[in-house]
């Protein structure tokens, strides 16, 4: 099945509490992920919440990665988006897992832009360009 994206739902448990609740922590995590992932960084934002939690998206020319984190129950979730077939998604995963230490992780998989749904010929189907940046 050809697809305009992948995307991965990821949840990390038992992740250490005072690195999820820290957003200069998380939003280092987050860019040093979509570099590990080989992503093309547009711009960032992170927010933390009070008392405690961080939010935030990295916005890459390939799409995005974006957590939420709950460091009272040692749980963040994370989404990697991904267009084209060149970024591994799998390695910000996994440098995500040891940045935030986390003991447990569940994935779940979607292609997402399914091409045969669209009604295009697959042979004409592009995704985005890193051009696109200047637009």
């Amino acid at each position: 099945m050809r697809s305009l994206g992948h995307q991965i739902v990821a949840d990390f448990y038992h992740c250490d509490s005072s690195t999820l609740s820290d957003v200069d922590i998380v939003t280092d995590a987050m860019l040093e992920a979509a570099r590990r992932a080989g992503c093309t960084i547009v711009t960032q934002t992170f927010h933390h919440f009070s008392p405690y939690g961080v939010s935030g998206a990295v916005i890459v020319a390939e799409s995005h990665l974006a957590i939420h984190t709950w460091p009272e129950y040692g749980y963040a979730a994370v989404d990697v988006f991904t267009c084209g077939d060149i970024i591994q998604p799998e390695d910000a995963l996994n440098y995500l897992k040891e940045a935030f230490g986390a003991g447990q992780v569940s994935t779940m998989e979607m292609k997402r832009g399914q091409v045969e749904m669209m009604g295009v010929p697959a042979h004409e189907v592009r995704v985005k360009p890193v051009s696109m940046l200047s637009a």
